[in-house]
């Protein structure tokens, strides 16, 4: 029996043939199922996934491919290793003072010389000319000076004849007035002659005081005159003192003795002024200079010592001065030698130091210094369990270290097994697995 089904729009519509017992049958869709239980099962499986999976990471790892240190109790010593250069304790430049053009080289380069040697020997024809026209100006306010000098001088005894002369008028109407009073008195003279020589010897007596006083004037003028003329040629005669020294200059000499390191100049060679020439380096007492990472800046201080091995024998080093400067992440000190240096070391020579940052702890709790730290700062590590086949991790805290070991503060006891290499694999693992 074939059952035929049907839909229409218009449900009064009734296929032909059809009668009205017939049942419409309508197609039923299942895809509403499908999505349900597919989500359904889906939050299952994550439900179980949440409640059985361990929530720690874990590292299978090579035994072979890891280092490992033992926690132990011992002596801390606080230092870093120092690479440094020996350089002399004191080191003289040679600057042309002025400059010229090098005309003889006296000296050769490494010989040692004595304070004062003439070493080179430069000219400048330009410094040469100066000197002679300072000369020339000196000179001429020399010749100047004395003939002021001589006008002043001249001016002076005029003043002084004509004090004399003065004088002289002064005494001589003196005496004849003193005789026309007698004589006027006696009405030998008129009385007009009398009074013509008394008249003339109160001329002569006002003519003293004004000259004394043109005299007085003179006086304090060719004092004042004289004093700026030799102060003026001093001065001239220091600014030739100086051109004379420049031109001095031109030969230059050792400054100490020593050893001539470097020596900058060639025959014939134009040199700048102020411009480098060499250096003189003191060979009887050597400092070291050394880089240290900035990392130490706040820990560095003046009068630190360094320890220096070499040749079987120790010798001590103390800090004598830091620059402030960084560079590269690095900053430079001087360390000069305690009491004797070392005989054979030389210029240039690198040393192997050992920088003292703090006392010595007797007793400690110490891990062997390891790449691990830089990955992990110091703040944890992986710690073995007795059977030496896992590790886990463990929050610790690390104090101070140097190259040898690292001190413990916290966290690891002595007899804890460490794995020290590098963590940079398995940094987000809590728990390794050592495969033997």
């Amino acid at each position: 029996m074939r059952i035929a089904t049907y839909k229409y729009m218009n449900q009064q519509e009734q296929p032909p043939g059809v009668g009205s017992m017939d049942r419409r049958i309508e197609k039923s869709s299942r895809r509403p199922f499908f999505i349900g239980a597919g989500v359904a099962a889906v939050v299952v499986i994550v439900v179980l996934f949440l409640f059985t999976r361990n929530t720690s990471t874990s590292f299978t790892l090579d035994g072979q491919r890891i280092r490992t240190a033992e926690v132990s109790s011992g002596m801390y010593e606080d230092y870093i290793p120092l690479r440094a250069n020996v350089e002399p304790e004191k080191t003289v430049y040679l600057d042309a003072i002025e400059g010229g053009r090098v005309e003889d080289i006296l000296v050769e380069e490494g010989a040692f010389v004595e304070k004062g040697q003439p070493l080179v020997d430069l000219s400048n024809t330009s410094l040469q000319l100066d000197v002679i026209a300072r000369e020339a100006e000196v000179s001429e306010q020399l010749n100047n000076l004395r003939n002021t000098q001589l006008a002043i001088e001249q001016n002076r005894l005029k003043l002084k004849g004509d004090l004399i002369e003065i004088d002289y008028q002064i005494v001589k109407l003196t005496r004849l007035v003193n005789r026309y009073e007698e004589l006027e008195g006696n009405q030998f003279i008129s009385k007009t002659e009398y009074e013509n020589s008394r008249d003339e010897l109160e001329y002569w007596k006002n003519r003293r005081l004004i000259t004394a006083e043109s005299q007085a004037q003179d006086e304090k003028i060719r004092l004042a005159q004289i004093e700026q003329l030799n102060s003026s040629v001093s001065q001239l005669e220091k600014n030739l003192i100086l051109a004379r020294a420049n031109l001095e200059n031109l030969l230059i000499r050792a400054p100490r003795s020593g050893q001539l390191t470097s020596l900058n100049a060639e025959l014939g060679e134009s040199k700048s002024p102020g411009e480098r020439l060499g250096q003189i380096d003191d060979v009887d007492r050597f400092k070291a200079v050394a880089l240290v990472n900035e990392f130490y800046l706040n820990r560095v201080r003046l009068g630190q010592q360094a320890l220096l091995d070499i040749n079987g024998r120790n010798y001590r080093l103390e800090i004598n001065k830091i620059y402030p400067e960084v560079q590269a992440s690095q900053f430079e000190i001087d360390l000069k030698f305690l009491g004797e240096a070392p005989v054979d070391i030389r210029r240039g020579q690198t040393l192997q130091l050992r920088l003292i940052l703090g006392d010595t702890e007797e007793r400690a709790v110490l891990l062997t210094n390891g790449p691990f730290f830089n990955d992990t700062g110091g703040a944890w590590v992986f710690v073995l369990g007795p059977d030496g086949k896992v590790a886990t991790r463990r929050q610790v805290q690390l104090g101070r270290r140097n190259p040898n070991s690292i001190e413990v503060e916290s966290g690891l006891i002595p007899g804890d097994v460490v794995i020290i290499s590098s963590y940079a694999n398995f940094v987000e693992v809590d728990r390794l697995f050592i495969d033997r």
